[in-house]
């Protein structure tokens, strides 16, 4: 089984249980004002990215995560080697998922209502990861089945509407942490693949020529 199957699998399966199980649930959701009063539960930056709330949540994640995983656990393997490359890209995954809470735990440390769980931060470094390699990639919408855009463009398009939603904070959807994840899963994969930052400003070149 390789890591990205793995993954899946595991994520889809402690949901599961955990829809099932209050108290796995309320024990590993991110609690911001929880962690900031007790530095012994920082776990919460982690295991909160294996639950999600509900099934469309979990599908959405898990197809999103599927789909570009593979494309990245693949290009880090060749660069790297079987093990380095899996280590590689468990530092984007969870690194992705860890680091898109800070902002996250920043903002509501103090409010004792806010929770927040799922792996959109690590997905969506996955998934910048992939558009950095193969930026004119088609991305395509949920609500628009057949409808794709380059992967550089739908790139830019997800980070601004993350950033602007994050700031409206109008719904019960973690922005910052799909901005974040997105920004660290680009900037890592950059630093693991130098060479991907020339390729990928060519690859947007050669696609804009090829359209005028």
């Amino acid at each position: 089984m390789n890591l990205v199957l793995l993954l899946t699998v595991l994520t889809v399966g402690i949901s599961m249980y955990a829809w099932s199980n209050d108290q796995l649930m309320q024990s590993w959701t991110m609690r911001p004002y929880a962690v900031a009063r007790d530095s012994r539960q920082w776990y919460r930056f982690l295991t909160s990215g294996f639950l999600h709330a509900d099934w469309a949540h979990l599908a959405f994640n898990m197809i999103a995560f599927y789909s570009f995983g593979g494309i990245v656990l693949a290009i880090l393997q060749a660069t790297f080697g079987l093990v380095m490359g899996n280590a590689a890209f468990l530092l984007l995954y969870l690194g992705g998922i860890i680091l898109s809470d800070l902002p996250t735990y920043f903002r509501h440390r103090d409010d004792r209502h806010y929770n927040s769980l799922g792996a959109s931060g690590g997905v969506s470094s996955i998934i910048f990861a992939a558009v950095l390699y193969a930026p004119t990639i088609g991305i395509g919408f949920p609500l628009l089945p057949g409808i794709a855009i380059p992967g550089f463009l739908w790139g830019g398009l997800y980070l601004a509407y993350s950033w602007y939603m994050g700031r409206r904070q109008g719904d019960n959807i973690n922005h910052d942490a799909h901005f974040y994840g997105a920004v660290f899963g680009f900037v890592l994969m950059l630093a693991f693949v130098p060479s991907a930052g020339v390729a990928f400003f060519e690859q947007i070149g050669v696609y804009i020529q090829s359209k005028f």
